[in-house]
């Protein structure tokens, strides 16, 4: 697309997650639906796309877009239009599923791609491009995975269906979700004899206190690691937070009856009140996990043009 002059080669057509890139017809599609996109975006869409799981410096970019020494500010070139291919993909450059930065050199793709050209079938081996973007998407890969799998998947939230939110809120929000959950553990273990008393009217409320002190129990330190993890960001944290939230599903919905076990001190109206939020929250979690808790933190502007 920009050297006219080369040989004529086989179509080239790539596809990736929901998205397909015909190189001739200079088109990206979403589901079948063409994405509005630049000229430029898409000739570094298809230098990534050649090379998945490859590091593509800035410079190998510049000199594809402004070949024979054309005088640009490439840097800030090159950053636009993988800012506009970012944003056409739908990605996130502080929790990449796609295009990946890596800081003072380039940029690298992520997901596994499918080369589709007059050759080869997409289900046929040998497939280069595939082999290679395979093995450095794992991660990428096994974030959808853990977003988009299990018999919620129809109904639980897509990134792509969540709104931009700051780093700092969804951060903090995620956070204090935590330490809320702390707080319960930490006061039904401070206060068993007046809950035993509560319990006392139930069928087999030995076991159902038992439940309560072990599940408690276990869960404290889990909160604690998604604290410290949350906190210091550790790696792989988004991906470590998706595979562990069926778990805290089951916990959690479990614990959003604990507004009961104040009954000596609320009335019945405002604990099913809390009850019926409580029941929303391991859910609102794991939204925030998508947008961003727990990732790195996203660069600034300057801080992005200096890398």
């Amino acid at each position: 697309m920009a050297d006219s002059s080369t040989a004529p080669r086989p179509a080239r057509r790539y596809r990736f997650g929901i998205f397909e890139v015909d190189a001739d017809a200079e088109e990206l599609r979403r589901q079948g639906t063409r994405v509005k996109f630049g000229a430029q975006p898409l000739q570094v869409l298809l230098m990534l796309l050649d090379r998945p799981g490859e590091l593509l410096t800035r410079e190998a970019i510049s000199r594809q877009l402004w070949p024979d020494g054309t005088f640009v500010d490439y840097e800030h070139g090159v950053n636009s239009a993988v800012n506009r291919i970012r944003e056409a993909l739908g990605d996130d450059a502080a929790n990449p599923r796609f295009i990946q930065t890596v800081a003072r050199r380039g940029y690298r793709f992520l997901a596994p791609v499918e080369r589709i050209d007059a050759a080869k079938t997409p289900s046929q081996p040998g497939n280069d491009s595939t082999a290679r973007g395979a093995d450095d998407s794992t991660a990428a890969r096994s974030d959808a995975d853990a977003a988009n799998t299990g018999p919620l998947n129809r109904i639980l939230a897509t990134p792509q269906e969540l709104p931009k939110t700051s780093y700092p809120v969804v951060q903090t929000l995620f956070i204090l979700f935590q330490l809320m959950y702390l707080g319960f553990y930490v006061g039904a273990l401070a206060n068993l004899a007046e809950i035993q008393d509560l319990l006392a009217p139930l069928p087999r409320a030995a076991l159902v206190l038992d439940l309560l002190v072990v599940s408690a129990a276990v869960l404290i330190p889990v909160r604690a690691f998604l604290l410290c993890a949350v906190l210091f960001r550790a790696p792989a944290v988004r991906e470590k937070l998706l595979r562990l939230w069926p778990f805290l599903l089951v916990c959690d919905e479990l614990w959003a009856l604990s507004p009961f076990l104040l009954q000596h001190h609320i009335n019945f109206g405002l604990a099913l009140a809390c009850t019926t939020l409580l029941v929303y929250s391991p859910f609102a979690q794991r939204s925030l996990v998508l947008m961003g808790a727990g990732g790195p933190k996203p660069q600034t502007e300057s801080e992005r043009s200096r890398s």
